[in-house]
């Protein structure tokens, strides 16, 4: 059916906007947990402490992403409403039981994997379930909503800290559960106006056959060469990229004395990110074709830059300015991730591309904060931890850069073959055409002869 543009729709909007705020927000605000884990699990004299604690954040953030494939088929063949419902009531359970443990490592299956589950299944059908009820409005809608993150990365980090000065780490993790709750009720909100694969291969009286599978989970998109080389490259640039929002507030802290207010930084990558959300979406429908693609190379260059630029800040108001221009650029970097998708695949197969890269950015988001805790425990400061994690994103841009004259060629390939095959076809017109001339012309000659 044709999309209503607006209606009960702008319902759906602000509880999608809800739940990308609750999702992102919590995960963005890791750095003040993290910190305060550490207080709470370093009475003892644990060398690797920082190392084993930030694997509980990137383990979070990364099961976030790496769950994106896997909640794509379920949400194609359940529907967005019970996708959304069963995947905030789980993630509010792991939240839950997050607040009971006593140790550091309950808190990788609870909160790590548990509750980032749940966010994930919550969070990409609130994304789906906006093309049911817009689509001249799509831009500004999702727009509106992925601001949702930015609205809570900057309130969320000054409300934790309040919180867990004042009732502790597990209160507040309690607290947050009343988010999730929220969240679950908005899962209802979902009305879907197009049926699921479960409808359409059944009907909702008849039996369910699974053999829609094999065209829900498509691997087809692997085939174009420029589609590879960005679902490669942008993986291979975010093995730095979670780094700062983990540990920055711990550098802080180990810098400069408690008395600084880190929570600042975050508000800074908060509204920045929104800010460059806006502008570049907007730029982005002015650049033509695959080249969208250079803006997402300018922004890895710029984050890649930022991060290094963060140990040789040694005066707070510099660490400010780096998170204001981070921000912007990560905002950049995620707001043209679907229009270059569709550049690259098609309207047909954008979803299933969009998960898979969601996938494969799993493993390094998840990698990358543990690997500059061991720095840190090891060396004593995050210094080259920072200087490392600004590596891979300057070096996965670089290899983004090939992706529109990759494009190009295939897009002339494509051209080539129409023509060449019209050609022919004119050629074999004018063959009959010229036969049939000759043809006439005889009959012609034979009956003025008689």
């Amino acid at each position: 059916p044709e999309p209503p543009e607006g209606g009960w729709g702008w319902v759906v909007m602000l509880a999608a906007m809800w739940c990308n705020g609750a999702v992102f927000g919590i995960q963005n605000s890791c750095g003040v947990l993290f910190v305060s884990m550490l207080q709470l699990f370093g009475g003892g004299e644990d060398k690797q402490l920082a190392f084993k604690t930030a694997w509980v954040s990137s383990l979070s953030m990364g099961m976030v992403f790496f769950c994106s494939p896997i909640v794509s088929i379920f949400t194609d063949f359940f529907g967005c409403r019970k996708v959304a419902v069963i995947g905030a009531a789980v993630g509010f359970a792991g939240l839950l039981a997050s607040s009971f443990v006593s140790t550091i490592e309950p808190l990788y299956f609870t909160y790590g994997i548990l509750f980032a589950c749940g966010c994930s299944f919550a969070y990409q059908p609130s994304l789906v379930i906006l093309g049911h009820y817009f689509k001249k409005r799509l831009g500004l809608v999702n727009g509106i909503v992925t601001a949702g993150s930015s609205l809570f990365t900057v309130s969320l980090p000054f409300l934790l800290r309040v919180l867990i000065d004042s009732v502790g780490l597990y209160n507040t993790l309690r607290v947050l559960c009343i988010l999730m709750f929220v969240l679950f009720l908005a899962g209802f909100t979902y009305k879907p106006l197009i049926p699921s694969a479960k409808d359409k291969e059944g009907g909702k009286k008849g039996k369910f056959r699974f053999s829609s599978e094999k065209k829900i989970c498509n691997f087809s998109v692997f085939k174009v060469l420029s589609y590879r080389i960005w679902a490669f490259g942008i993986p291979a640039a975010l093995f730095g990229y979670f780094v700062p929002y983990v540990h920055l507030m711990k550098h802080v802290e180990d810098r400069f004395g408690e008395g600084v207010p880190e929570e600042v930084l975050l508000l800074c990558l908060g509204i920045t990110s929104g800010v460059g959300r806006l502008i570049f979406g907007r730029v982005a429908d002015y650049v033509p074709g695959a080249k969208k693609v250079y803006l997402q190379v300018a922004s890895f260059f710029f984050i890649g830059l930022m991060s290094m630029m963060i140990p040789l800040c040694h005066v707070f108001g510099g660490l400010i300015a780096v998170c204001l221009f981070m921000g912007l650029f990560d905002g950049c970097f995620i707001c043209i991730m679907a229009p270059i998708a569709f550049e690259l695949v098609g309207a047909e197969d954008v979803s299933q591309a969009i998960g898979f890269l969601l996938g494969l950015m799993s493993v390094p988001m998840t990698v990358g904060p543990p690997i500059a805790g061991l720095l840190r425990d090891c060396l004593g400061t995050y210094d080259i931890a920072f200087y490392l994690a600004g590596v891979p994103p300057i070096i996965g841009g670089a290899i983004l850069c090939f992706i529109p004259w990759v494009h190009e060629r295939q897009k002339l390939k494509e051209r080539a073959k129409p023509v060449d095959k019209e050609t022919t076809e004119k050629m074999l017109d004018n063959e009959s055409t010229l036969v049939s001339d000759t043809t006439t012309k005889s009959l012609k000659e034979m009956e003025s002869g008689f």
